[in-house]
């Protein structure tokens, strides 16, 4: 299997996993237990930094164009209405 196959299919099983998290995070009335829940989510976001790093370094993230001025004010438009 192809390098860049393997990093995207891992980096879309940490976002899997991060919803995940918040999930049980929210639902979670035990502390100790939410505690963990937490240092799991923030070790995941930190792999899928560091992973993410190294994707687009290698060509394989390529970043969407940035959004005009007039795009991102009308999803404001859009949100606050």
């Amino acid at each position: 299997m192809e390098e860049k196959v393997i990093v995207n299919d891992v980096l879309s099983s940490i976002k899997s996993s991060l919803r995940e998290y918040e999930k049980a995070i929210t639902e979670t009335a035990n502390m100790e237990l939410r505690q963990t829940f937490q240092n799991l989510r923030n070790s995941f976001e930190s792999f899928q930094y560091e992973l993410y790093k190294l994707a687009e370094s290698k060509g394989y993230y390529v970043l969407p164009q940035k959004a005009t001025e007039d795009e991102i004010l009308n999803v404001k438009k859009e949100v606050s209405i």
